[in-house]
């Protein structure tokens, strides 16, 4: 399992000292294991964000991927399956850059808001559907995804006084 802490973490732990780690390591892993558990923890990290949300009775309607990872058909199923929910592939490949561009159109009076904007450009070209079974099991691993920062959080507090 994989905590994706590269660069501390702000959602939902506000911990500039948080790590990285790769936990249950064994000599039978191989590196599909390994990049197996890296996306997992990526989407992990992504759903307690989905998590939050639920706490606060924010509704969300969707999930939206975007981007050049969103090309990758194992990538968005793994993100479909852990967070129990279809996500949808928009067309537009270049988020960052396309979401810039609406923006300046807002800006430039082509549209009266950003949610015009959207509803006028954005367009889903694909949707992948969680697998049931693969969610169940994801389920139970982000359970114990979930115990791993406050397991790693005294180990970071540790790490940061000697480096």
């Amino acid at each position: 399992m994989w905590a994706p802490y590269l660069m501390g973490e702000r959602t939902p732990h506000l911990d500039p000292y948080a790590r990285a780690a790769l936990v249950g390591l064994t000599t039978s892993h191989t590196r599909a294991h390994i990049i197996r558990a890296i996306l997992e923890g990526v989407a992990f990290s992504l759903r307690d964000t989905l998590t939050l949300f639920a706490e606060m009775n924010v509704p969300v309607e969707k999930i939206r991927l975007g981007g050049g990872g969103a090309r990758a058909p194992l990538w968005r199923q793994i993100q479909a399956d852990v967070y129990g929910f279809a996500v949808e592939i928009l067309e537009a490949e270049e988020g960052a850059a396309y979401g810039a561009a609406l923006l300046a159109g807002v800006g430039g009076g082509v549209w009266s808001s950003v949610d015009e904007a959207c509803a006028q450009t954005m367009r889903v070209a694909a949707r992948v559907e969680p697998d049931q079974t693969a969610s169940a099991l994801m389920n139970s691993r982000y359970a114990a995804f979930r115990a791993l920062y406050p397991a790693l959080h005294g180990v970071d507090e540790r790490l940061s006084d000697i480096l």
